[in-house]
């Protein structure tokens, strides 16, 4: 059941435990398919047809592929690259209890947090460095099981199966070491980057889950790894995007940070980001403001993001009539206060694209007592009018540290991308084409 490609996502994953890994890998990728990185600091020199790239905060990552000067609109896929997971506080100051040396974390993000215990951790991020007269900045990964949340023992908690509640500021401290592992961090991190540790001025680090992908069952029809939620839908979407024919339209690939706590950030989905880099790239065109403006309305938005498939064991917590599976296709998710941003032109749409693709659909409803969470999509049609549609794989247990998903749906998303890159959309007064 598509091996092959949940094994690349599998490596996709391993290679990007932080959302700056995930933008990294991105950013690989795209160059030995010869796409040029832009830098919103200097003057951009484009060419058309070219290929194109530019990274904001150094985690979230916009790539264009422009097929000739006179294209119509864009056609855009964005998903995130970051996940629930907890933040290092310090590399420095590594509180001790007693025998044992522990790391001071808080949470980012929604997080499952019992699916983070008794299981090997690493961790993972960025630093900032003084070098040469200069401050920079260098992606770290430890890469190794090096930190362990442990249970209660059932003794000491009798009612631990009675329904658990967890203070994040104790129960939730990673174990790091014994007693004279402290003060130790700061160097397993040099040593990692290959720097010297007096050139370390901050570091923004998390705690990752450290367990590789696997793909199981009794067909071996589902996957379970750490980050479904987002990199499944980014993976499928990058391999769509590179895998695509020229259209009349340019191909516009998003990965942003922060959605798990919100977007809004410089570097996030409720930024100008987004719109900052379509409008540079009209302008590097020679576009008038007027051509730029009927270029957005010829603008289609696929807002990539999994969604909650029928729970085996609470299949009640799922919609009467939407009940989304798990290797059944793509799922389009509907809201009627607008946490999703499709409506029914959006749908049809998308839903044209994927049968041109032979990739079967499905909807997704939040059960109507139930309140979901709001994704990219929304976030950013609320400041930039484009025709939006929501759309996720089906995976169970979002936000535990271990998720589940389809195997076929890896390969599904992925032949939805490709369709959607290879179409172009034109919206005039008397309808729409796709």
């Amino acid at each position: 059941m598509n091996e092959s490609i949940n094994q690349e996502l599998f490596q996709f994953i391993k290679e990007s435990p932080t959302a700056w890994h995930a933008a990294e890998s991105v950013a690989q990728r795209l160059v030995r398919e010869g796409f040029t990185e832009l830098h919103e600091s200097q003057v951009w020199e484009i060419q058309a047809p070219g290929k194109y790239f530019v990274r904001r905060g150094g985690s979230s990552l916009i790539a264009l592929r422009v097929p000739g000067p006179h294209f119509k609109g864009f056609m855009i896929m964005a998903g995130h690259g970051d996940s629930p997971c907890f933040k290092i506080k310090h590399l420095d100051t590594v509180p001790t209890v007693e025998l044992y040396t522990r790391l001071n974390t808080e949470r980012y993000g929604g997080i499952i947090l019992s699916s983070w215990m008794d299981r090997p951790l690493s961790a993972a991020g960025r630093l900032v460095l003084r070098q040469n007269g200069k401050i920079v900045t260098r992606l770290v990964n430890l890469d190794r099981d090096l930190l362990l949340i442990p249970n209660l023992a059932i003794h000491m908690d009798r009612s631990a199966n009675d329904g658990k509640s967890y203070n994040l500021n104790i129960d939730m401290q990673p174990l790091f070491g014994g007693r004279e592992a402290g003060g130790s961090l700061r160097r397993l991190v040099a040593q990692a980057a290959e720097v010297e540790e007096e050139s370390i001025l901050d570091a923004d680090m998390f705690m990752v889950p450290h367990m590789p992908g696997t793909q199981w069952g009794a067909a071996g029809e589902f996957i379970s790894a750490p980050r479904l939620d987002d990199l499944q839908c980014v993976f499928a979407g990058l391999q769509g995007f590179l895998r695509a024919r020229d259209g009349d339209s340019a191909a516009v690939f998003c990965v942003f940070d922060n959605e798990e706590v919100g977007s809004m950030t410089k570097q996030g989905a409720g930024s100008g980001f987004l719109k900052d880099v379509l409008l540079r790239f009209g302008g590097a065109l020679g576009r008038s403001a007027e051509e730029r403006r009927q270029g957005m309305a010829s603008t289609l938005l696929v807002s990539m993001d999994n969604a909650h498939a029928v729970h085996p064991n609470h299949p009640e917590y799922a919609d009467r009539k939407d009940r989304p599976e798990m290797n059944k296709g793509v799922v389009i998710k509907y809201n009627a206060v607008q946490r999703y941003a499709t409506d029914a032109v959006s749908a049809a749409l998308f839903m044209e694209v994927c049968r041109r693709a032979g990739v079967p659909t499905q909807r997704y409803t939040n059960r109507a007592d139930l309140q979901g969470g709001t994704t990219l999509g929304a976030i950013i049609a609320s400041h930039m009018a484009v025709d939006t549609v929501d759309v996720g794989l089906a995976q169970l247990a979002m936000h535990s540290a271990f998720e589940t998903a389809g195997a076929e749906d890896t390969a599904y998303m992925a032949a939805a991308a490709e369709e959607f890159f290879s179409s172009s959309f034109r919206r005039d007064p008397d309808g729409m084409q796709i």
